[in-house]
This record gives C-alpha cells, sequence and structure tokens, in this order.
C-alpha cells in the first residue's frame, strides 16, 4: 500500500492548482467585465497603442526604430547596430530612442530596444491602457500564467507519481491497472482543466485584454507601421531591416 499516500499527493496537488487557476480565472474575467451600459471604447487604437497590445513593450520600441529607419533619422544596419542620423527627436518615442542610443550616436540595437522599452513613454502607456480596459494588468497576467504553471506541474507530478507507485508495487501484484485508474482521475482532473483554460484563460495571458483585442482587429494590415504594430518585425517585407532587428548583436551574446 505504499502507493496510497503518493495518490493523496497527486490528488492534493491537482486540486489545490485547479482551484486556483479557477479562482484566478474568475477574478480576471470579472475586473475585465464590461459594466452595465458599457459597449465598449470608440476610439480607435494610436500605432503605439495597437503595439503594446499586441507585443508588449518591446513591440512598441520595435515599432519606433522602425519608423525611425524608415523616415532616415537612425540608421539599423544588418550588423545589428543603431547609429543616430538626425539627433532631433520628433516625439517623446523618438527620445526615448535616441536618449537610449546615447549620447555616442551609435548602440546596439538589442541594448536600444531593452532601453526603450522599459522608459517611462512606455510605462505610462502601459498604465493608461490598462486604466481604460484595453490592457491586461501586470500581476493580473503574472497571477493567470503562474496558475496555468500550477497546474502543468500538478499533470507532471501525477504522471511521475504513477510511475512511482508501480515501481513500488510487489512483483507479485500484475497487472497494475486498478491503480493507475486511481491515478488517471486527476490526471483527468489537470488536463480537463487546462483544455478548458486554453479557452478561457488565453486573453488574460497576453497583453490585450478582450477589448483591446476587438480594436486590434480593426487595424488594417496593409498599412506596413499597422503591420509592424501588430504581427512584429517579421512582417518587415526588407530582408536586411528584417534581419537588422531579429539578428542579436554578438555582444548580446557575450562574445567580444
Amino acid at each position: 500500500m505504499l502507493w496510497v499516500p503518493l495518490l493523496l499527493v497527486t490528488w492534493v496537488a491537482a486540486a489545490l492548482s485547479c482551484v486556483r487557476l479557477c479562482l484566478t480565472a474568475v477574478a480576471a474575467t470579472d475586473h475585465h467585465r464590461p459594466g452595465p451600459g458599457d459597449t465598449g471604447p470608440a476610439a480607435e487604437l494610436t500605432l503605439h497603442e495597437a503595439a503594446f497590445l499586441a507585443g508588449g513593450p518591446q513591440r512598441v520600441a520595435e515599432l519606433t526604430l522602425v519608423s525611425m529607419h524608415r523616415r532616415q533619422r537612425v540608421l539599423l544596419a544588418h550588423t545589428g547596430w543603431a547609429t543616430v542620423v538626425r539627433p532631433d527627436g520628433g516625439d517623446e518615442w523618438e527620445r526615448s530612442v535616441l536618449g537610449a542610443i546615447g549620447p555616442e550616436g551609435q548602440s546596439p540595437i538589442a541594448a536600444v530596444r531593452a532601453g526603450a522599452s522599459a522608459d517611462q513613454p512606455v510605462r505610462s502607456l502601459a498604465d493608461r491602457l490598462v486604466g481604460s480596459g484595453l490592457a491586461v494588468a501586470a500581476d493580473t497576467r503574472a497571477a493567470v500564467l503562474g496558475a496555468l504553471r500550477a497546474v502543468r506541474a500538478s499533470t507532471a507530478l501525477t504522471v511521475a507519481l504513477a510511475a512511482a507507485a508501480v515501481l513500488l508495487l510487489p512483483e507479485a501484484h500484475t497487472p497494475a491497472a486498478p491503480e493507475l485508474a486511481w491515478f488517471g482521475l486527476p490526471l483527468v482532473l489537470t488536463t480537463g482543466c487546462l483544455v478548458i483554460a486554453r479557452f478561457e484563460c488565453r486573453p488574460y495571458t497576453g497583453w490585450a485584454s478582450p477589448a483591446g483585442q476587438r480594436l486590434l482587429r480593426r487595424l488594417s494590415p496593409r498599412d506596413p507601421l499597422s503591420a509592424v504594430a501588430v504581427g512584429g518585425v517579421g512582417t518587415l517585407d526588407d530582408p536586411a531591416l528584417r534581419a537588422a532587428l531579429t539578428t542579436p548583436h554578438p555582444r548580446a551574446l557575450g562574445i567580444r
């Protein structure tokens, strides 16, 4: 009967993790539920708002870099370097990028992207979108992702302890089907919970809330900058520019 304590562990882990996920999902849904008479935001998204909702802070920095490169304010080389061509920033986003590049006028693109994505304009944009209900708050997203990881861990634990239970059974006790059937119940619970969460929790694991996702779908992908905002730098039709933004710089890899 050494397998019974292992079974109890799997049941407790599965129950606690699934309850945690359910409570977290309910809290996230209630937080983003429209109020009475609320038909949702009618305003169109700006490109930077769309970039944040689609890909987070780094997408905002990438959009600004692409825009500045297209207007010849910054040169993005396929070698992974960003070079300032015109040092005057037209708005807060461009000033943020220029500040991330630094006074020398040249910096690795990865460092510029990291610096600009953590700067004040992006933080203010995030706060504004969360306040308007278009973006998922960082703590809500972290709670949902943590609950999902807990259920996945419980699933893996169930499989591992079921295998251990079979090994602990006496050699004369064959087959082990009855014992494995007991372990199958928490496994069905956790896997079923993950399947449901794939549809119910998915809106709260990204950057945009359901309301933000509806606005994102209104954007036309025919505009190159809109395509970058929604789909990322992989949508760029310029191979050199795409390589500049996707190829890690040797310094970022620790190569000198």
